[in-house]
């Protein structure tokens, strides 16, 4: 069974279906459909010194030395809404009109510069656009007063245009839902490849004249993923100083470094995670463009090394923005842990390494981190995303503002809930692969096939086949899962009984069920995928457990008492302190003592200590411990004080009691 080369559906061609996945999408779309293009534009025309139609730039970070930023995060979250089978006629004509009306814009500000450069952030000096780029490679770097990741910005500008430059293919060649412009979907997309082509013209020219020297001084300062972006225009253009540009990105030292790095060496140790990720996803993009395995290589190793040393059990990493040691994530745990651009980039990287390799070890990472990381990250209410999502206990999540703050994680936070259906699916030839247990629809060779589930409140799966179906289908077996797989297809059990039907390792990757189909319309096929909670510890606190039910993360709940705000960084909000109420917990200490037997064995035990409360959502409540905790799924708690992680121990008092 080869899955190596899968082909990912455009966002047309699978539609959501399940209600709460439904609404992050549209509260995302409205969200997007309340911004001022105007206002986006601003420091772009300032920079060019256009008219800047009688409106000043947004505030908070859209005012500083990152400002435009923004506007390549919201191109691309507006191009996914747009291509999403989920849009309505009326939004779809919204945001392909607020896509048309920045890429007019940014021509207008190409075009009156002359150079092929754009640029949003404020303008220090008037006579020399250009300056925050000549300051990174004098190494001058103070955001405040010199330069603010200039090149970082430069790569969310250039994310926006290589979305809008693949909208013909996505649209036009995929499908074509309901509502689709195509003579304008067309004038988009070579709009913004010859605005890309230019700008990408212009990186050419401006690292072309580094020398050895300038060259390290530049890819010193967090550059985002140029790389990445760079080698996407190269595939729009196949001009070959795009190739050489994203090759200039590239810090091959790096790359070498952290390859020939083992555990215990530390490798990671202080770099900024959300610098050093989509570098390495650049890696892994030049090998899609060249072939050169080294590249691949260099990609899976710091994957690796990311997921198994430095990870939470949301998937998330960091803390304070940056990695720590190898294996030293408890003593890290505060209220500034994983940052969400993080999780977004390692996401990016996973789905296209999961493309390369049908590695089922990829799908089950990734659906833990945009379970617990991604969809955890939103506020259901607002709509707001969050920065941090911190790891010690007794803290809260703290979401963004509307038209405020502007942060990193405001940004990718659009992205994320504008393509959440992107890793539901995969394909090749008459392979069809399903790998979320998710309630969507996707349309696929003339078929249709529609999947409902509702993990973890039931254990169920459904596909049912309108149209019917021939070929093969995967079904991926989660490695949460706690016990065989039990499918039956119009009501008589298939698996192990058909020929045909058999557990297949894919590429030397196990963990889907593959299945030759011939279907007739209407068939129904029923999958019971069992779940039961999991422990799991940290590698420097062993006795520091979170609880898992299935591919959902839990977090006890700790009430809502003072939840005060602080500032951390260039106005970023966070919880201020962490809070424990009596009622829950015996001391401040995240402390929960074991009334009876070892740690070790109570957790063994954690299926019969975790009682499943009755209701439509999934509850549980913790039994045997000196504290009445409440867990319920990570991802839907968004209101009130949490805990992932305690400390359990046993009752010392009441052994010497005995």
């Amino acid at each position: 069974m080869k899955m190596r080369g899968l082909k990912s559906f455009g966002l047309s061609e699978v539609k959501l279906m399940d209600d709460y996945f439904v609404n992050a999408y549209e509260k995302e779309v409205l969200y997007l459909t309340s911004f001022s293009t105007d206002r986006l534009l601003a420091g772009f025309r300032e920079t060019a010194k256009v008219d800047m139609r009688g409106v000043e730039r947004y505030p908070g970070w859209e005012n500083m030395l990152i400002g435009g930023h923004t506007l390549g995060h919201y191109m691309t979250a507006c191009v996914k809404c747009y291509e999403s089978a989920n849009c309505n006629p009326e939004d779809r004509k919204t945001l392909l009109k607020k896509i048309k009306n920045l890429l007019v814009g940014l021509k207008e500000c190409q075009d009156s510069l002359g150079t092929g450069f754009l640029f949003g952030a404020v303008i220090q000096k008037p006579d020399n656009v250009e300056i925050q780029f000549d300051y990174v490679e004098e190494g001058k770097t103070n955001i405040i007063t010199e330069a603010w990741v200039p090149w970082y910005t430069m790569h969310k500008i250039f994310e926006g245009l290589v979305s809008a430059a693949n909208m013909d293919v996505e649209l036009l060649l995929k499908s074509s839902p309901e509502g689709v412009d195509k003579m304008e979907v067309e004038y988009v997309a070579l709009l913004a490849k010859e605005i890309a082509s230019a700008l990408a013209d212009w990186t050419y020219g401006r690292t072309s004249g580094w020398s050895e020297t300038t060259h390290r001084t530049v890819l010193s300062t967090e550059y985002g993923g140029m790389n990445d972006c760079l080698y996407d225009v190269y595939l729009l253009t196949q001009k070959k100083e795009h190739l050489l540009a994203a090759h200039a990105f590239d810090q091959v030292e790096l790359f070498e470094r952290v390859l020939q790095g083992k555990v215990g060496d530390h490798v990671l140790n202080n770099h900024h995670a959300n610098t050093t990720i989509p570098k390495f996803m650049g890696a892994l993009k030049r090998y899609v463009v060249t072939g050169e395995e080294k590249f691949f290589e260099y990609a899976a190793d710091f994957w690796n090394k990311v997921v198994e040393y430095h990870s939470y059990a949301t998937g998330g990493n960091s803390e304070w923005e940056h990695f720590g040691l190898d294996n030293v994530l408890d003593k890290e745990r505060t209220n500034c842990n994983c940052e969400t651009c993080n999780s977004y980039n390692m996401l990016k990287m996973t789905k296209l390494l999961f493309m390369i390799t049908g590695d089922g070890k990829y799908a089950d990472w990734y659906e833990g981190t945009f379970l617990n990381s991604i969809m955890s990250s939103q506020n259901p209410q607002t709509g707001m995303t969050t920065y941090f999502q911190p790891m010690a206990s007794g803290f809260f999540k703290v979401y963004g503002e509307p038209f405020t703050k502007f942060w990193c994680c405001t940004g990718s936070g659009m992205e994320n809930f504008s393509k959440l259906q992107e890793s539901f699916f995969f394909h090749k030839e008459d392979m069809l692969v399903v790998n979320q247990y998710i309630s969507s629809v996707v349309n696929w060779n003339g078929y249709t096939v529609e999947l409902d589930a509702d993990i973890p409140a039931k254990d169920t799966v459904k596909l049912t086949f309108s149209k019917g179906f021939e070929g093969n289908l995967l079904l991926r077996i989660p490695a949460w899962a706690a016990s065989e797989l039990s499918v039956m297809l119009g009501g008589e059990e298939l698996f192990g009984n058909v020929v045909g039907t058999k557990r297949c390792d894919v590429d030397g990757a196990k963990g889907y069920l593959s299945l030759d189909l011939k279907l007739e319309a209407g068939a129904e096929l029923e999958m019971t995928i069992p779940m039961q909670v999991r422990a799991f510890s940290l590698p420097d606190g062993p006795n520091t457990y979170c609880f898992k039910y299935g591919p959902v993360l839990l977090s006890a709940l700790l009430g809502t008492w003072n939840m005060d705000k602080g500032v951390t960084g260039v106005d970023v909000t966070i919880p201020k302190e962490a809070f424990f109420g009596a009622e829950y917990l015996p001391t401040a200490s995240e402390c929960v003592q074991i009334k009876q037997g070892s740690v070790k064995q109570f957790v063994s035990d954690i299926n019969e200590h975790m009682e499943r409360l009755e209701g439509e959502q999934v509850a549980f409540k913790l039994k045997g411990v000196k504290a009445n905790l409440i867990y319920v799924p990570h991802y839907r708690q968004h209101e009130q004080r949490y805990g992932i992680y305690f400390l359990f121990q046993e009752d010392i008092g009441r052994k010497k009691k005995k």
